[in-house]
């Protein structure tokens, strides 16, 4: 039997491996045991050298044989067995080397003898020379050249550029700024996950850091593609994957591991943001304000009024610059639209995105566009540019509106009252509110129905004002309500009501308003996708002050499927 993806399978690898279809994996991460007498819970490190290496071939090989053709395999290892897995991953069982990557870090041990270690293997290998997957245009993969950076240069790529083959120091040894250490060379920086960070899953002890498995899995995978840990330990690469949107598995010899590291990845969802800076420099902790010893051999902390101040003002510094990084995001991919369109419209959001990421910018989705959002409402993008108007013709919007305010409704009460500019701004909210509006009204696309939730949103603040001048107006009698299926709606065809639809027991489902009835009906009736289905149906004669008199109604009655506009906001 194949194993499933998205579990974390206990047992030996390479028996679970065996248990994988044939090219059926597109990236394999693995960070084996290094064979230096580390301490784990079930697995001895203290192997003969010939037995440890005839192991890691095995395994190799049942990595490549997973492989599809045009996959990838990363393999990260010590010094101790660089060279010998090297030769056998590419002479014996038949990869070719793209990369040798060099992972520096800091909080590496401290040796007497010779120069201290700080850095691991990463090699990149490919079952195809000619076909792989290699994401070169990914914004957060890419760097910005120094002909952006240094000379100003309007040559440059804007997308940036891809590393290059050089020696460099520690960021500590540099005297000149904190980009004397790069993140675009074949040697990364990215500390150490020490025991003091907060991303440490207290229950292993050897944990790679989020940023740098992103880096590798953005690089050499694509979104829904699978991505296979055969020593999956703490999880790290699993959670990375699912926090990239990719299809992961993974095996684990500790019952202990697999047991933390899968209840690790139930807490996490595609779309979250990575655990520690993307940043290198700020993967490791400033010195600044830390512990010194004074003359005594005390411990003193720097506690001072001016330190504190220098804090203060390097927190507000970074959130400056996160926000005219924002700003500088929008204007460059916002296509002449508003910042709401940008929101809503998926392709432009994409792109404000990805270049958020290009500019180092490390927060979530959600929290990227709820950025931009509060900078709208703050008024500092109005006097940049004038937005392109968007027109809709009213017959095309009474198609789709309905079901807009729908979905609202549904994900509102799903995610505890959450307002449409929430719904809008985060991932996982979004498309469940696209989905649940297209079951309601098909045929459309997703920012079709996300627009007309913020045109409904926008129409509430006008409702509010215009009921508060007239708070008196007659909303008028209905119609005595009849049965669904008997209602004769073509004779109210291409006519404004207002209605209200009621389930079995006569309860109020929903109340519209709509220009054309006899297309909304025949709508309702085709399309709905809750087990209570109307049955019953009743109209308001023809009024005035349509929009006002159903937000009365919607008031009055609070249908299930409504949002009373006359008390939320956004």
């Amino acid at each position: 039997m194949s194993l499933t993806s998205r579990k974390i399978y206990q047992g030996d690898c390479i028996e679970l491996m065996r248990k994988i279809d044939a090219g059926s994996v597109d990236l394999v991460f693995a960070d084996p045991p290094f064979n230096i007498g580390y301490e784990y819970d079930q697995y001895d490190d203290r192997q003969e050298d010939q037995k440890y290496l005839d192991w890691c071939r095995d395994w190799i090989r049942e990595a490549h044989r997973i492989l599809k053709p045009s996959g990838t395999f990363w393999l990260a290892i010590g010094d101790e067995y660089a060279a010998e897995l090297k030769v056998a991953a590419q002479r014996e069982i038949g990869f070719t080397t793209r990369s040798w990557v060099i992972w520096y870090y800091t909080f590496g041990v401290n040796c007497k003898n010779k120069f201290s270690r700080s850095h691991a293997h990463l090699f990149h290998f490919v079952k195809d020379e000619k076909n792989f997957t290699f994401n070169a245009d990914d914004p957060a993969i890419r760097v910005p050249s120094a002909r952006a950076l240094v000379y100003g240069d309007k040559r440059a790529n804007p997308k940036g550029r891809l590393p290059d083959d050089t020696w460099i120091l520690r960021p500590q040894d540099f005297q000149s700024d904190r980009y004397g250490f790069t993140p675009d060379q074949d040697t990364w920086f990215f500390s150490r996950v020490a025991g003091t960070f907060k991303e440490r899953q207290g229950f292993h002890g050897c944990q790679m850091p989020e940023q740098l498995l992103a880096r590798i899995i953005r690089a050499s995978s694509n979104p829904g593609e699978l991505v296979f840990d055969p020593f999956s330990g703490s999880g790290t690469t699993l959670a990375v994957a699912k926090k990239l949107g990719r299809d992961f598995l993974g095996t684990e010899l500790s019952t202990e591991y697999a047991k933390a590291a899968t209840d690790r990845l139930k807490k996490i969802k595609s779309g979250d943001a990575l655990d520690g800076p993307a940043d290198p420099v700020a993967s490791a902790p400033s010195t600044a304000n830390g512990v010194r010893l004074g003359e005594s051999g005390k411990r003193i902390r720097s506690t001072n009024a001016e330190s504190i101040r220098s804090t203060a003002r390097s927190i507000q510094a970074d959130k400056i610059s996160i926000q005219k990084g924002i700003i500088e995001a929008f204007l460059a991919t916002h296509e002449g639209f508003s910042s709401d369109r940008v929101i809503a419209d998926p392709h432009l959001n994409e792109a404000f995105i990805e270049r958020c990421k290009f500019l180092g910018i490390s927060e979530s989705v959600a929290d990227l566009n709820r950025m931009l959002m509060g900078l709208r409402k703050a008024s500092k993008l109005r006097t940049r540019f004038t937005p392109r108007s968007i027109t809709i013709s009213r017959c095309e919007f009474d198609a789709y509106e309905f079901a807009a305010e729908m979905a609202w409704k549904m994900v509102r009460g799903k995610f505890n009252g959450a307002s449409i500019d929430e719904i809008l701004c985060d991932p996982e909210k979004v498309l469940l509110f696209d989905d649940i509006a297209r079951d309601f009204s098909p045929g459309f696309k997703r920012v079709d129905y996300r627009w007309a939730a913020l045109r409904i949103r926008k129409r509430g603040d006008a409702l509010r004002k215009s009921l508060a001048r007239d708070p008196s107006f007659s909303i008028g009698r209905l119609s005595p309500i009849v049965p669904l299926q008997e209602f004769r709606a073509e004779k109210y065809e291409q006519r404004p009501s207002i209605y209200v639809l009621k389930d079995q027991s006569k309860s109020d489902l929903f109340i519209g308003e709509t220009s054309d009835f006899e297309r909304r009906i025949k709508l309702h009736l085709t399309s709905w996708n809750l087990d209570k289905r109307p049955e019953f149906v009743s109209i308001l004669p023809q009024q005035k002050h349509f929009k006002e008199c159903k937000a009365r109604l919607v008031a009055r009655k609070n249908p299930i499927l409504n949002v009373d506009l006359t008390v939320v906001k956004s």
